[in-house]
C-alpha cells in the first residue's frame, strides 16, 4: 500500500465490483460411480413386482448419467434430479423413491442418498412466516439426499391465500438456488397431481421427469401375497390361496381410485397371520407341530369374501371357493 499514490488508494475500479456481483458458478464434487452399490440398488428395484414402465425409465436415467460422466459433461447441466410420481395408493412410490435416492448416491450425483419423507402437515404451519421456516428445515434435512413429498397436491388445494402456497414458493426457490444439492420427488393421484403442477407456473419447469406407477393386476397381487407369506416363513394351502385370489379378484373388479393395491395385500396378509395365530392358540402345545405352525389353511382365510369389506364393493352376495 505504501507504494500506491493517494489517487490509487481512493479510486474504485470496475474489477473491485466484478467479483462482488458476478454469479458464481456452482461446482459440484466429482464423485465416481459406485458400481457395487448401484448394482445392489438396481437389483432391489428389479426385484419389485410389476412397475415395468418405472423400471424402464429408471434404467434410462442411469444410462444417461453414466454417459454424461463418461463424456466429462456436467451432469447437472443436462439432467434434473426432480421428479413427479403419479400413481394410486400402494403402487410402490415411497419404496421406489428410497431406491432412487440410493441410485443417485451410487451414481455420484447426491452425496448422502437418504430419504426425507414429508406431507402437507410436515411443511405447513398455522401462522404467516412459520411455513417458510418449517419447509426450510425439512429441505435442510434432505440436503445430499431426496425430499419425498407424498400427496403433494394437498399443498395447493385450499386456495391462493393458504399457507401451502408459501411452502411451494419456498421449495421452488431452494430447488433453483441449490440445484444439485438435493432432489425433490412429489407424489400423488394422477388427476390431483396435474392440478398441483398447474397451480404454480414454476412447478412444471422444475419437474421435467414424470414416472407413472401402474396399478397391480390380480396376478401381481397374488405374487405379492405368496412373497409375503414366504418372507414370514409360512406356507399356504392351495384351497386357501384360491380363496384369497377370489377375494383379491373381487376387490380389483370393484376398485375405485382409492384402491390400495399392494397396501391392501399387506393389510390382508397381516390379518390372515393374526387369525392363523389365534387358531394355533386354541389347540394344545402337543398339536402345535412345526407343520401346523407354518401352514396357512382355509380356516384362516374363509372370512375373506365379498361381504368382508363393504367399502370395496357394492354387492352383498357372498361366495365360497371349493376344490383342493
Amino acid at each position: 500500500p505504501r507504494a500506491l499514490s493517494k489517487e490509487e488508494l481512493s479510486t474504485l475500479r470496475i474489477e473491485d465490483f466484478e467479483k462482488l456481483f458476478e454469479k458464481r458458478k456452482k461446482i459440484l464434487p466429482d464423485i465416481p460411480i459406485d458400481e457395487g452399490s448401484l448394482k445392489a440398488a438396481l437389483k432391489e428395484l428389479n426385484d419389485m413386482i410389476g412397475l415395468a414402465s418405472v423400471k424402464k425409465d429408471i434404467e434410462e436415467l442411469v444410462n444417461l448419467v453414466r454417459f454424461y460422466k463418461e463424456e466429462k459433461e456436467e451432469v447437472m447441466n443436462r439432467f434434473s434430479l426432480h421428479t413427479v410420481f403419479i400413481g394410486h395408493p400402494g403402487t410402490g412410490k415411497t419404496t421406489v423413491a428410497r431406491i432412487i435416492a440410493k441410485i443417485y448416491k451410487s451414481l455420484g450425483v447426491l452425496e448422502r442418498g437418504h430419504l426425507v419423507e414429508v406431507d402437507r402437515q410436515s411443511l405447513v404451519a398455522g401462522f404467516v412466516g412459520q411455513t417458510a421456516m418449517k419447509t426450510a428445515e425439512r429441505i435442510d434435512e434432505s440436503i445430499g439426499g431426496v425430499l419425498f413429498i407424498d400427496e403433494a397436491y394437498a399443498l395447493s388445494q385450499r386456495g391462493s391465500n393458504d399457507f401451502g402456497q408459501e411452502a411451494i414458493e419456498t421449495l421452488l426457490k431452494r430447488m433453483e438456488d441449490q440445484k444439485g444439492d438435493f432432489a425433490v420427488i412429489v407424489a400423488g393421484y394422477p388427476k390431483n397431481m396435474k392440478t398441483f403442477l398447474d397451480s404454480n407456473p414454476g412447478l412444471k419447469s422444475r419437474f421435467d421427469r414424470v414416472l407413472t406407477f401402474e396399478e397391480f393386476n390380480v396376478e401381481e397381487l397374488m405374487e405379492i401375497t405368496t412373497t409375503m407369506f414366504k418372507e414370514s416363513n409360512l406356507k399356504i394351502q392351495a384351497k386357501a390361496l384360491k380363496q384369497l385370489k377370489a377375494y383379491f379378484t373381487h376387490l380389483h373388479n370393484v376398485r375405485n381410485e382409492y384402491f390400495g393395491n399392494g397396501r391392501v395385500v399387506r393389510q390382508t396378509i397381516s390379518e390372515v397371520i393374526k387369525l392363523h395365530n389365534l387358531r394355533i392358540a386354541k389347540i394344545t402345545q402337543e398339536e402345535r407341530t412345526p407343520k401346523v405352525r407354518s401352514t396357512i389353511t382355509f380356516d384362516d382365510v374363509k372370512d375373506f369374501n365379498e361381504n368382508r369389506d363393504a367399502q370395496f364393493g357394492n354387492g352383498n352376495i357372498g361366495f365360497s371357493v371349493g376344490g383342493g
